[in-house]
């Protein structure tokens, strides 16, 4: 039995937040299309440079990451965080 993963990625943005949205608005599309994955973007109570990417409920993890890797290289995410940093933390429920 698979286990459903749920993806959370943060970082600290780097330059324009409205380049930063466009950037990350396109790569949640390719996901959706490519991975049939759904995401979502929050942003920081307390710190509105902080954004937090979410995608639940992804069955399949190698499907998802493989195209979550084409997706950042393809619309270059990595230059909207800070020093080209997101932290991707992968949960899944407890046994």
């Amino acid at each position: 039995m698979t286990r459903v993963t749920h993806y959370y990625i943060w970082y600290r943005i780097a330059g324009d937040p409205l380049a930063a949205r466009a950037a990350v608005d396109a790569l949640r599309a390719d996901l959706f299309l490519h991975a049939g994955v759904t995401g979502r973007v929050l942003v920081r109570r307390d710190d509105p440079r902080t954004w937090m990417e979410i995608y639940e409920h992804v069955a399949d993890v190698r499907l998802f990451e493989r195209e979550l890797a084409a997706g950042i290289a393809r619309h270059d995410v990595t230059r909207c965080a800070e020093g080209g940093v997101r932290h991707t933390e992968p949960f899944v429920a407890p046994a």
